[in-house]
C-alpha cells in the first residue's frame, strides 16, 4: 500500500491565482521543514520520508526559487514604490535563496549517504544540526515572504502582471494555458 505524500501537492487550478499559488507553496515548504526535522532526529532511517525530501529538494525547491527570482521579484521591483522599502528585503531574500540551494545540496548529500549506509542522518550530531538549521532558516525565510513580500505583491501587482506570472509558473511546470486562462492539454 502506497502512503500518501507528507508534502501535499498543489491543486493545478491554483496556478490561475499565482500569489495564492506561492502562498500555498510556502505551506508546502513548512511541511518540508517538519519532515526534515522528523528524519533528522529519527533514531532509525525513515527511507520513504528521506526520498520525499530528496524529490522536493531536487525538483520543487529549485523551481520555487526560479519562480521568485525570475518572475515575482522583478515584477515587484518594477511596481513597488519607494515607500514600500522592499528593495533591501528582496536583495536579502535573493541572497538567502542562493544559500538555501547550497544548504539543500548539503542536505541531499547527507540523505544520500544515509540511504546508502542504511543509517539515520540523526546518528551524527553535526548532521542532525544541519537538518535542524535548514528547517529553522527555511521557516524564517518563508515567514518574511508571507508577511512582507506577498502582501505588497497583492497591493502593487496589476492584473496583467498576475496573468503573466500565472503563465510563467504554468509553463515552468509544463502546463499550457490557453488565452482565456483555461488549462490546455500539455
Amino acid at each position: 500500500m502506497t502512503q500518501a505524500p507528507r508534502i501535499e501537492p498543489l491543486p493545478p487550478e491554483l496556478i490561475h491565482e499565482p500569489l495564492n499559488w506561492l502562498f500555498a507553496e510556502h505551506y508546502r515548504h513548512r511541511q518540508l521543514c517538519q519532515l526534515i526535522e522528523r528524519v533528522g532526529n529519527a533514531t532509525v532511517l525513515l527511507g520513504d520520508e528521506a526520498h520525499e525530501i530528496l524529490a522536493f529538494l531536487r525538483h520543487d525547491m529549485p523551481l520555487h526559487v526560479i519562480d521568485e527570482e525570475d518572475d515575482l521579484f522583478p515584477l515587484l521591483r518594477r511596481r513597488c514604490q519607494p515607500a514600500d522599502e522592499l528593495d533591501a528585503v528582496l536583495g536579502a531574500l535573493s541572497a538567502e535563496h542562493h544559500e538555501d540551494l547550497d544548504r539543500a545540496r548539503t542536505l541531499i548529500a547527507g540523505l544520500e549517504r544515509a540511504l546508502a549506509d542504511g543509517r539515520p542522518p540523526g546518528h551524527d550530531q553535526e548532521t542532525r544540526r544541519l537538518f535542524t538549521d535548514f528547517a529553522l532558516h527555511e521557516r524564517r525565510h518563508i515567514a518574511l515572504e508571507n508577511a512582507v513580500v506577498l502582501p505588497i505583491a497583492r497591493l502593487r501587482l496589476t492584473a496583467s502582471d498576475l496573468r503573466s506570472l500565472s503563465i510563467r509558473l504554468a509553463a515552468r511546470r509544463g502546463v499550457l494555458l490557453d488565452p482565456e486562462g483555461v488549462e490546455a492539454a500539455s
